[in-house]
């Protein structure tokens, strides 16, 4: 019987953390998702977009732009989350989150992700230029217009019946 009263614990706790972190994602995604978050995170793309290139070798001047978006960016997703949870603690979320990340999704984690990987984040201002610069992805020679209603070729004596 206590075997029972263990798993049933356990389970407990299990939800009652699950349901704790999915709180915190959807704050997230809120805040992420916000237009003044999108408008911090867009002037300073346009503040460092130019410095960045397509190459393989990284300048020393990203170092500190990234640790400035990180700075910037923690600092105010952890603001936006205080308010909403009272107590929270990033650094415990954060631990939380690697157990969690197949949960999250993709545009949340690619978000948290350019804060703690330069990669993700030298991404994200190289599409981010060539955005600016008119070089997005063009897809348009790819694509096929194909209707999915069979054409109906009336003949034309048809056409002309008289009802």
């Amino acid at each position: 019987m206590d075997t029972l009263e263990e798993e049933s614990f356990a389970l407990f706790f299990s939800s009652a953390s699950d349901a704790e972190f999915d709180a915190v994602v959807g704050y997230l995604e809120d805040i992420i998702m916000d237009d003044e978050f999108q408008l911090l995170q867009r002037n300073f793309m346009d503040k460092y977009y130019q410095e960045f290139e397509d190459t393989e070798e990284n300048k020393l001047t990203y170092t500190p732009i990234f640790n400035e978006y990180i700075s910037l960016g923690e600092k105010y997703i952890e603001e936006q989350l205080l308010e909403r949870i009272p107590g929270f603690n990033m650094a415990a979320f954060t631990t939380t989150l690697q157990h969690h990340k197949d949960e999250v999704a993709g545009d949340i984690f690619d978000m948290l992700l350019t804060f703690t990987d330069f990669l993700a984040f030298k991404d994200m201002f190289l599409d981010y230029r060539a955005e600016k610069e008119g070089r997005g992805l063009d897809l348009s020679s790819g694509l096929v217009v194909t209707s999915l209603c069979k054409s109906s070729s009336v003949p034309a004596s048809q056409n002309n019946l008289r009802p």
